[in-house]
């Protein structure tokens, strides 16, 4: 940013009246508690057909012929159409990016054409002039498969007897990458204790309430695709839309409106999607595609699937000395498109061990391919692998040399005056506060009382243990996340924002919405720099066409991007409004303020002129403003952050938990999380966030798996068989905050999003393993599910 945009005495934090740090109402609450959402279900055009897509039910299978006949003569079917017969309206992609060296991919069609690599993708696409109609023609399309063998276990995905799935790739690696900091070897060597342990992470998935959901419509007579979409990236979606359809940037348009749950899921740009916005080009008619549920577990991107060795050494005097991991990860048939499969694996090899202070780290990562659904980035991307292996190893070594787990930690993690510093894996952080955090989640949960209740039920035979997890979190990130790969992915975000005759604000941001409060966080921004109240203020985003270009809502960057971007926007606008007012009131600006949507003195407060009759002057009556003078009511800014790629927070989580040794059922108790996100914008939307983040984490660590056979077939993608966390098994979550603003803006966020997920599986898992440590059980598998424990137990 310029340094104009720095001007000195207005900042957000400290205007009277500001909204910043306080919580206030959701300006889309009424609207959306009264049903009035507009979701992409919910919309229908003119001439509106709906495609169904035929799926392959095996998991790897040659397509050798497609029988259409009797579907195309039923009633109400538009055409049936094939993935060699869509292909010559969209061309196919492969989701690398250059600077991860290595990763490969096969090219990936809209709609399978020989081959189909997974149970569940497309292999025809039914229209119809109503979903039904779609569905019974569907039923009568005959497909002639030839069964392939799977590649279903990522343990033997790289063996030479195993298929390649990709001949043209030469073998099943789509990624590895090692890192090798310090000296490793003679650590462990001087170490009194080395710790080794293999850690398993089933596959989950996002399960939104909204399921995926586009309709595309192409109108011959301007030239232009609309897609409505519920996406996190508009301009993203915009971009590889027209490169595959070989349209112009400005030939689409992208429409995200209200969106049911994202979760990192609906980041990415889906196979189906692609094929329904090509669909509608070559029909020339506006096409619509809702998943059903089914389709939602066996399409949305499945996350985490990791199999991961680590070692530990420590000191009898509880140093660490070194880390050491060996992961391996299936990531299905291809690498997910445009942000990949292998950023996940990537993340961990970064994150582990990051928050303490040994420079010896070894790492290797491997990324496979399997005849399963893609996986790619979903909430906390990595976090919860890296800092389960890291907070599981460090409980274990604090077991193994007698130490109390909270001791361990105090004398590793970096201290909160050693900043800025770097991690073994290259990470730079600015600010954290470990040390805070950990001081305020012991004086929260009363720890010294727990350990006291835990000792005497345990000789009652009721075992309770207690977890603790120290994480960090990315937040922020810069091009070094995508643009510097290749992909057009943008980092930074834009605000422009106008004052309207009346002298109310219009704010249109590249930032979108669904469900943690962008709209929120941004009015609050806008409205205490300008001294306007936010009822007063009207966010407009999710459209291509009237929001300045930016990259979206994902990796917790909406305050710390968007927010800033708003807020210098802001300070431009209210100097030329004072500017405006000044010519009017003859006067200085700098002698004058807005407060309560009004003119004032900044000496002594007193009322000059309301906006509303400032506006009025402006735009009906500027021949009474000096000569030459031209008032502009409307301020544009981006920014983006450049002196670090990311802006990483940092926290804590404790868990309080019952385990039962007869039944294998886990019991949460209390949860508490410790959050270190900079500048707090809205306390609730924030707490709220970090609280369904850690129930995203609840259900990673004791429920959520999606479970495949050896054939390859997901046999539970159904709701029924799925579990999901519901309220009544979720513990009271207490949330607490430490607050070390970045520097790099003047507002100071950093994010919030994931930061619950990223730890709340690892304190589950250190929970169970306290409560079970008078059995001398070691846990490090999740989902911890009765069957688990019942078997670590030695009772099944």
């Amino acid at each position: 940013m310029s340094n104009s945009d720095r001007t000195p005495g207005l900042s957000v934090l400290d205007r009277p009246n500001s909204y910043i740090g306080k919580t206030v109402p959701r300006p889309n609450l009424e609207r959306l508690t009264q049903g009035r959402g507009e979701y992409v279900t919910d919309l229908v055009l003119p001439r509106m057909a709906h495609v169904v897509y035929l799926r392959s039910p095996y998991a790897h299978a040659k397509i050798l012929g497609i029988d259409a006949t009797e579907a195309k003569a039923m009633p109400g079917v538009i055409a049936v159409v094939t993935g060699a017969e869509l292909a010559k309206v969209i061309s196919p992609w492969v989701g690398v990016l250059s600077h991860l060296k290595g990763l490969k991919s096969a090219p990936q069609h809209a709609i399978a054409i020989d081959r189909a690599c997974w149970q569940g993708e497309a292999v025809a696409a039914i229209i119809a002039t109503t979903r039904a109609l779609a569905e019974d023609a569907a039923e009568r399309v005959i497909v002639d498969y030839e069964e392939l063998a799977p590649v279903t276990d990522m343990r033997t995905a790289l063996d030479p007897e195993t298929p390649v799935i990709h001949d043209g790739l030469g073998d099943n690696l789509a990624f590895e990458r090692s890192l090798d900091a310090g000296a490793v070897d003679q650590a462990f060597a001087d170490s009194d204790e080395v710790i080794e342990t293999e850690f398993v992470f089933g596959r989950h998935t996002g399960v939104t309430l909204e399921p995926r959901a586009v309709l595309a419509d192409w109108n011959p007579g301007n030239g232009r695709l609309t897609v409505y979409l519920g996406t996190q990236a508009p301009h993203m979606v915009q971009n590889l839309v027209a490169k595959h359809l070989e349209l112009d940037e400005a030939q689409v348009r992208v429409l995200c409106k209200d969106v049911g749950g994202s979760f990192g899921i609906k980041v990415h740009i889906y196979a189906d999607e692609m094929a329904t916005c090509a669909l509608s080009k070559l029909l020339r008619r506006p096409i619509k595609f809702v998943a059903d549920r089914v389709e939602s577990f066996n399409t949305d991107i499945h996350a985490r699937d990791h199999v991961c060795k680590g070692r530990i050494g420590v000191s009898k005097d509880g140093t660490i000395n070194a880390f050491e991991i060996d992961d391996l990860t299936g990531i299905g048939p291809y690498s997910m498109y445009p942000r990949t499969s292998a950023i996940e694996a990537n993340q961990v090899v970064n994150l582990v061990g990051g928050q303490y202070t040994t420079p010896n780290y070894r790492a290797r990562t491997r990324v496979v391919f399997q005849n399963k659904n893609v996986t790619c980035q979903y909430r906390a991307v990595g976090h919860p692998i890296a800092c389960s292996v890291t907070e599981g190893l460090v409980d274990l070594a604090a077991r193994r040399i007698g130490m109390d787990p909270i001791e361990i930690r105090r004398r590793n993690l970096i201290r909160d005056d050693a900043y800025p510093c770097g991690s073994p894996s290259g990470l730079k952080f600015e600010a954290l506060s470990h040390h805070a955090s950990l001081d305020k989640l012991i004086s929260m949960m009363d720890y010294g009382a727990l350990r006291a209740e835990q000792a005497e039920l345990r000789k009652r035979g009721i075992y309770r243990g207690i977890g603790i997890a120290s994480f960090i979190e990315v937040t922020n990130p810069s091009a070094a996340f995508y643009g510097v790969g290749g992909a057009r992915i943008s980092s930074q975000d834009g605000v422009a924002v106008r004052m309207d005759s009346t002298g109310r604000v219009i704010c249109q941001t590249s930032l979108t919405e669904q469900g943690q409060g962008s709209e929120s966080l941004t009015a609050q921004i806008v409205g205490s720099v300008l001294g306007v109240s936010m009822e007063r203020v009207r966010v407009i985003l999710g459209d291509t066409d009237n929001t300045p270009y930016g990259g979206g809502t994902w990796a917790s960057r909406g305050a710390g991007i968007g927010g800033e971007a708003a807020l210098q926007a802001a300070k431009v606008l209210r100097r030329n409004i004072l500017d405006v007012a000044a010519a009017i009131l003859q006067s200085k600006p700098e002698a004058l303020d807005i407060v309560d949507n009004s003119v004032v003195d900044l000496e002594g407060g007193q009322q000059r002129i309301e906006l509303n009759e400032l506006a009025r002057i402006v735009y009906f009556r500027p021949d009474t403003l000096p000569p030459g003078f031209q008032p502009e009511m409307m301020a544009t800014r981006h920014y983006v952050p450049r002196d670090y790629g990311f802006a990483f927070t940092n926290g804590i989580q404790a868990s309080w938990l019952e385990v039962d040794v007869q039944s294998g059922f886990v019991k949460l108790l209390k949860h508490w999380v410790v959050e270190d996100c900079g500048t707090v914008i809205n306390p609730q939307l924030v707490d709220e966030q970090i609280r369904g983040g850690v129930v995203q984490g609840l259900g990673a660590a004791l429920y959520e798996h999606c479970i495949y056979d050896e054939r390859g077939q997901l046999t539970n993608a159904n709701m029924a068989d799925y579990l999901v966390p519901m309220a009544g098994e979720m513990p009271d979550i207490a949330v607490g905050h430490v607050i070390s603003p970045t520097l790099e803006s003047e507002l100071g966020a950093k994010g919030a999003g994931e930061a619950g997920t990223a730890g709340a599986a690892a304190v589950v898992t250190n929970g169970v393993n306290d409560a079970l440590s008078p059995f001398g059980v070691e846990i490090t598998e999740i989902p911890l599910t009765p069957r688990v424990i019942l078997t670590a137990l030695g009772r099944i």
